[in-house]
């Protein structure tokens, strides 16, 4: 059984000195930088055997003028374990809306492999280390990235 979101940050915490972990709900957020240690602890140690990438999507904020808060993408992947039963581990990891990349996850889980494309075409993130990086979607002559909150179609009336 996977312990309770708190537990498992301090978890973690401790296995991976100099991670600093933060909690939003039920999910950890994790520094870009971190993912894959991250990952790869859950992967590999016996507690968690989380052996399956499920879900793994990103989603846009726009800036905040009111607040002061910057626009950012946030990758968004939920993890469960087979093996054990359990699930999901969500974690998500905080962007720059420009030239925002993070490593990829693929190396750990294959079925990464589509999902990393699909945010890849159509958010415009880049996944270090991917090993087939292109559109999926989208022709690769289309300019921009469709699901980003800013994109405005070239011509709005075509149907």
């Amino acid at each position: 059984m996977l312990p309770a979101v708190e537990e498992l940050k301090s978890t973690l915490a401790q296995q991976l000195p100099g991670v600093s972990l933060t909690v939003e709900g039920t999910a950890l957020i994790v520094p870009a930088k971190d993912l894959l240690a991250v990952c790869r602890l859950l992967k590999d140690t016996d507690q968690f055997r989380c052996d399956y990438v499920a879900n793994l999507t990103a989603v846009d904020y726009l800036a905040n003028a009111a607040s002061g808060e910057a626009g950012r993408l946030q990758m968004i992947y939920q993890l469960y374990s087979m093996a054990q039963k359990h699930g999901p581990v969500t974690l998500k990891v905080n962007l720059p809306r420009q030239q925002p990349v993070v490593a990829s996850v693929t190396p750990l889980w294959r079925a990464a492999e589509f999902q990393e494309r699909e945010v890849y075409d159509l958010y415009g993130v880049n996944f270090e280390g991917h090993p087939d990086l292109r559109r999926i979607l989208m022709w690769d002559e289309f300019v921009g990235h469709p699901m980003r909150k800013d994109y405005v179609p070239e011509d709005q009336n075509v149907l």
